[in-house]
């Protein structure tokens, strides 16, 4: 019995971070423009934490993988994953979040605080085009069909070729 409440106790601490933390920072670093396949994402996966990984690893890895891409966190095309458009944006904002998190903490010592600047609502704002859409100036000749030279000919044709003979 005493073995069985320190394996209990045993999978509640992991040594490695959340799957899909790992899933999406092999993809994000491999760099695939088609996506990253579920043996890269594994041996990336491997190399970094060799010795916090459970011994089922590439089963528990293809489990979780499937649960994500049913959630639609990330997103299977052909044999490979890449993370949605969604989680990367999380991820971005995450990331500012923390390196301002940092920077206050670095420069709360260093500078005076500096005023932030105005935002605007993005209620009203509407979006502007960078180069306005020219619609193009009619001239009058090249509206009007072109004439072929031999299509006024009698006989012309298949029928009236038969025809004649």
């Amino acid at each position: 019995m005493a073995k069985a409440t320190v394996a209990i106790a045993n999978r509640g601490k992991t040594l490695h971070p959340p799957y899909f933390e790992m899933i999406s920072e092999a993809i994000m670093t491999l760099k695939d423009r088609t996506g990253s396949s579920q043996q890269a994402v594994a041996k990336f996966i491997e190399d970094k934490y060799k010795k916090a990984l459970p011994t089922n690893f590439k089963k528990v890895l293809s489990v979780q993988l499937k649960k994500f891409v049913k959630s639609e966190r990330l997103v299977k095309v052909k044999n490979s994953f890449k993370v949605s458009s969604t989680e990367k944006v999380k991820s971005t904002v995450r990331e500012i979040q923390k390196n301002k998190a940092n920077n206050n903490k670095t420069n709360k010592a260093v500078m005076p605080k500096a005023k932030a600047p105005k935002k605007i609502a993005e209620k009203g704002v509407k979006t502007k085009r960078l180069s306005q859409v020219k619609t193009p100036e009619k001239n009058p000749k090249s509206l009007t069909p072109m004439k072929r030279k031999g299509s006024n000919r009698e006989g012309s044709s298949r029928r009236a070729k038969k025809a004649r003979n």
